[in-house]
C-alpha cells in the first residue's frame, strides 16, 4: 500500500473555491477583482488537483510539495517521479510553456529524453491550450522551488533505454485533443474531460494489450494494475456499475466508502484522498453523468453484480461451542486476525469504520485480486481530516505475520462465507501478488521487446509508404 503523503500548499483554501473546468475556454469562477495572473494560477492548481499532479509528485511523508521520488510501480520496476517545481537545477524551472506542454502531451523532457507512460501523457495529450497555460501559470509562480533530486529511475535493460518509447508512442500515442461530443450534453462532455484528459482514469481502469499501450476497444472495461485490479466501471449492470445509483458514484467518488457495496483502497483510495474528495460537486455529479452513460462491455466470467454476493453469518456461536480442531484453518485465522475488527459475522463495526465483508465488491469480484491486495498491504486513506486504516499483513507491513498459505487460507474462508464461492485462491496467487501480479508480455520479453518494437515499426513505415504510393497511383 502507498504511504499516506502530506497535503501540499495549503489546498483545502483552494479547494473552498467554487471552481469550474473551462473545457478550453478557460471560464474559471473567481472575483472580478483579483489580479489576473493570480486567477489564472489559482484555476491552475485547481486543474492540478483534478489531474491529481501532487499524489504522484509528492514522496511519502515528505513536506516538499511536487519535489518528487515516490516510486511508482510498474511491471518493469519502479519509476521514480521527477521535481517539478520551479527549481532551475532539479526541477521545471527553465522549462518554456512551449517544452511544458511538450512533456504534459507528448511525454519528452526540455532535454529530449523520453517519460515513461507511467506519467500519464496519454491522457494529458487531451488537455486544452487554456488548461495546459493555466497549469503552466500555476506551477511557476505559485508552487514552492525545491532545491533537491529525487531518486533516479533505473529499469533493467532493455527497458531503461528511454528512446525506445519514440517507438512505442509512434504505434500507440494518439496525440489530439478533447473535442465534446454535439449529440452529449454539456455536463457529460464537462465529465468525459475531467475523467479522461484530467483524472486519467483510463490509464488504470482500461485494458492494456501486450505492449502495455490501452485497447481503445474496451474502454474502462476494467485492468490489472500491478498487484491491484482496476474493476469495469463501464454501464453494464453485471461486470460494471451500472447497477449503481448516481448517489452511489457520487459519494464513492467523494468519499470512498459506500456501505453495502465497496471501499476504496490503493491507488484509487489516493485518487480520492489527494483528488476527487477536493473537486466541486458539479465537476464530481459531471464525472458521474459521463461514467453513467459509458457503453456497456460485459464479462462472460461475471454472474451476478460484484457487491451482491455474500451474506450475514450464524459462525459466532459456533466459535464458542466447537474447539479449534474441529474449525478449518482458515476460519481459525479469520477468527483471529480479522474477526476482530469485521466481526465472526462479518458486519463490520456498527459506527461502518470496519466495513462488512458481504456485499462487499472485494469478494464478489470473479477474481481475487484485490482481496490478498488489501490483506498483504492494507487500506488507508483520508477523506475530510478522517483516516479510514486498516494494517497490512505483508512484507515490510505493521503486522508481518501472514505466509502464503494462511493468506490463502483466510481468502478461501472469507470468499466462501461472504464472497463469490467459485474464486478458489492458492498460494501462488498470493505468490504472484506479492511479487508486483501478472506481468505483461512485454516485461516477459524482456531483451527481445525492443527488437520486436523497432521490427513493429519498421512494418507500420513500409505499410504507410505502400498506401501512400497506392494513393498516388490512384491519383495520376
Amino acid at each position: 500500500m502507498k504511504q499516506k503523503r502530506q497535503k501540499s500548499l495549503g489546498l483545502p483554501g483552494y479547494f473552498a473555491l467554487s471552481a469550474a473546468i473551462g473545457l478550453g475556454t478557460g471560464t474559471f469562477a473567481h472575483a472580478q477583482d483579483t489580479d489576473p495572473n493570480t486567477a489564472v494560477a489559482e484555476r491552475g492548481h485547481y486543474l492540478a488537483i483534478a489531474a491529481d499532479c501532487a499524489a504522484c509528485h509528492t514522496a511519502p511523508g515528505s513536506s516538499k510539495a511536487f519535489a518528487g521520488g515516490y516510486g511508482i510501480a510498474s511491471p518493469l520496476g519502479s519509476i521514480y517521479s521527477t521535481n517539478i517545481t520551479p527549481s532551475k537545477e532539479y526541477g521545471i524551472g527553465n522549462y518554456t510553456e512551449k517544452e511544458f506542454a511538450h512533456a504534459l502531451r507528448e511525454g519528452i523532457r526540455r532535454d529530449g529524453a523520453h517519460l515513461y507512460p507511467a506519467m500519464p501523457y496519454t491522457s494529458y495529450t487531451k488537455l486544452t491550450d487554456d488548461d495546459i497555460h493555466a497549469l503552466y501559470v500555476y506551477f511557476m509562480t505559485s508552487v514552492k522551488p525545491v532545491e533537491s533530486s529525487p531518486q533516479k529511475t533505473e529499469l533493467p535493460f532493455p527497458y531503461n533505454i528511454r528512446a525506445s518509447m519514440a517507438i512505442w508512442n509512434a504505434l500507440f500515442l494518439d496525440d489530439t485533443r478533447f473535442k465534446p461530443d454535439p449529440s452529449k450534453s454539456v455536463e457529460v462532455n464537462r465529465g468525459h474531460y475531467l475523467s479522461y484528459a484530467l483524472a486519467h482514469c483510463d490509464t488504470c481502469h482500461t485494458p492494456r494489450n501486450a505492449m502495455m499501450a490501452e485497447k481503445g476497444s474496451s474502454p474502462l472495461a476494467g485492468a490489472s494494475l500491478s498487484s491491484w485490479y482496476a474493476p469495469n466501471v463501464t454501464s453494464d449492470p453485471v461486470s460494471g456499475i451500472g447497477g449503481w445509483s448516481n448517489d452511489d458514484l457520487f459519494r464513492y467518488l467523494k468519499t470512498g466508502d459506500v456501505p453495502g457495496k465497496a471501499q476504496a483502497g490503493g491507488p484509487m483510495a489516493e485518487a480520492i484522498e489527494h483528488s476527487f474528495q477536493y473537486l466541486s460537486d458539479a465537476d464530481i455529479r459531471a464525472m458521474v453523468a459521463y461514467i453513467k452513460q459509458v457503453p456497456a462491455i460485459s464479462d462472460s466470467k461475471d454472474k451476478a453484480p460484484r457487491e451482491s454476493y455474500g451474506k450475514i453469518s450464524d459462525r459466532e456461536s459456533v466459535y464458542r461451542a466447537l474447539p479449534a480442531s474441529r474449525i478449518s484453518r482458515g476460519e481459525y485465522l479469520f477468527s483471529g486476525e480479522c474477526a476482530a475488527c469485521h466481526r465472526p459475522t462479518g458486519q463490520g463495526s456498527p459506527d461502518g469504520y470496519y466495513p462488512q465483508l458481504f456485499h462487499n465488491t472485494a469478494l464478489g469480484a470473479p477474481i481475487a485480486d484485490n482481496l490478498i491486495t488489501t490483506i498483504l498491504m492494507g487500506v488507508r486513506r483520508e477523506v475530510n481530516g478522517h483516516t479510514t486504516y486498516m494494517p497490512g499483513f505483508g512484507p515490510g507491513s505493521y503486522v508481518d505475520s501472514l505466509s502464503d498459505q494462511d493468506i490463502a487460507d483466510i481468502s478461501n474462508y472469507v470468499e466462501q462465507r461472504f464472497g463469490n464461492p467459485n474464486v478458489k485462491v492458492t498460494p501462488d496467487d498470493v505468490k504472484l501478488i506479492r511479487s508486483g501480479g501478472p506481468k505483461p508480455l512485454i516485461a516477459q520479453l524482456g531483451a527481445f521487446t525492443v527488437p520486436a518494437m523497432i521490427g513493429a515499426a519498421l512494418i507500420l513505415a513500409v505499410a504507410i509508404l505502400f498506401f501512400i504510393r497506392l494513393s498516388r497511383k490512384a491519383k495520376a
